[in-house]
């Protein structure tokens, strides 16, 4: 499943960062690292952007980029 899937309330731990070149590395720059929980905490009327909390921060996301989150969902806590 990818992160832009996920919907709000829902999260899940990162299994794979996809993208090519400067995305990928702006993704993992913004914490998006293998095995990192994220919880999808609202997503936008439109569908796009999308809000998420991970590692103790608020991360707004665009869904294009979302969709190269691969990640397990996991039960919230």
């Amino acid at each position: 499943m990818t992160l832009d899937l996920v919907k709000p309330g829902n999260c899940g731990i990162i299994t794979a960062v996809g993208g090519q070149g400067a995305l990928r590395r702006r993704l993992l720059d913004m914490g998006l690292t293998p095995n990192t929980k994220v919880t999808v905490r609202k997503v936008a009327p439109m569908g796009d952007p999308i809000e998420l909390y991970l590692r103790s921060y608020v991360l707004t996301l665009r869904s294009e980029d979302a969709a190269n989150i691969e990640l397990r969902e996991v039960k919230p806590a």
